[in-house]
């Protein structure tokens, strides 16, 4: 079931360009989806009419069955945000900042506050001034000002940016854990490949602002369609490999299987031919170079 459903957006901020063309893809309930693509793909405008913060030239984004460009609070209840840097009064604490931040929405529970700052690991630094945070305290500040009252999915944008490994370390750890024991939907904007492979379930990639790809992330795909081959015998091989309907990459020699055969299969075609195989291991590309190779980068 999608919680977020994005319907066909255009958007134009130049006569002459499109940072929107027609771009859909789905949210699940309790999935991670990464939202990945250049600097001016389109990404943080999806973002921004998703908040409510752009308007759309064409087409909607449907938050739990509310549109939010025709239903706005009703939409925007629904879900928590980081979006861009993170701004707090520096003269207050991390406690003042929330309740603040909070009451500019008319809510407050303090006994809900104090939930979320110890599951953020920031309950013994709550009392302190902002000013002496450092990036990764200020960031798990922002999520638990997201996560006030409890949103049923969160928006983050570029999360890490700018944050120590250990740092990315401990923000990755805590937004696995919102999803594994709250169920937390989440839409991930992240130039980081390998921290979304790490974390979303399903990815959706952008260029140019269209849309070029929305399914598993690659590296977690449970079939395995390609593999790399070794072998003295190329010429016989390759024509073993044609007959059988693969394809196979002449500068890497990596086999791509059609979907009526599996990878022990074609091996033995390959050795009843008579070729000599010296190495025959499966191949899963990483997200890395299946984003380089989908958009030309």
């Amino acid at each position: 079931m999608a919680l977020i459903e994005v319907r066909n957006l255009t958007k134009r901020w130049r006569a002459d360009r499109l940072a929107l063309d027609d771009v859909s893809f789905d949210l699940r309930q309790g999935e991670i989806l990464g939202l990945l693509g250049h600097n001016g793909a389109g990404k943080s405008t999806i973002l921004g009419i998703t908040l409510g913060m752009v308007r759309p030239d064409g087409g909607q984004v449907v938050i739990g069955g509310h549109s939010v460009q025709d239903d706005r609070a009703r939409a925007l209840g629904q879900i928590g945000a980081i979006y861009e840097a993170a701004h707090f009064y520096d003269y207050l604490t991390g406690w003042q900042n929330l309740r603040v931040l909070c009451s500019l929405s008319g809510w407050w529970d303090e006994a809900e506050a104090k939930r979320v700052l110890k599951l953020v690991n920031l309950e013994q630094r709550a009392g302190h001034k902002t000013k002496t945070y450092s990036h990764g305290m200020r960031q798990r500040l922002a999520l638990a000002q997201a996560l006030l009252p409890r949103p049923k999915c969160l928006l983050l944008d570029e999360p890490t940016d700018g944050l120590d490994p250990e740092g990315i370390r401990e923000f990755r750890e805590l937004v696995l854990k919102l999803r594994a024991e709250f169920g937390m939907t989440i839409l991930l904007n992240s130039h980081l490949l390998a921290e979304v492979e790490q974390m979303c379930d399903r990815c959706v990639i952008l260029k140019q602002g269209k849309k070029m790809y929305e399914g598993i992330v690659p590296s977690q795909q449970k079939k395995q369609t390609v593999f790399q081959l070794q072998t003295r015998d190329a010429t016989k091989a390759r024509e073993v490999i044609r007959t059988a309907g693969a394809t196979q990459d002449p500068t890497t020699n990596l086999i791509e299987l059609p979907s009526h055969i599996v990878g022990h299969e074609l091996l033995q075609q390959l050795v009843q031919a008579g070729v000599r195989v010296d190495a025959w291991q499966p191949h899963k590309p990483t997200l890395e170079e299946f984003y380089l190779g989908l958009t030309g980068a």
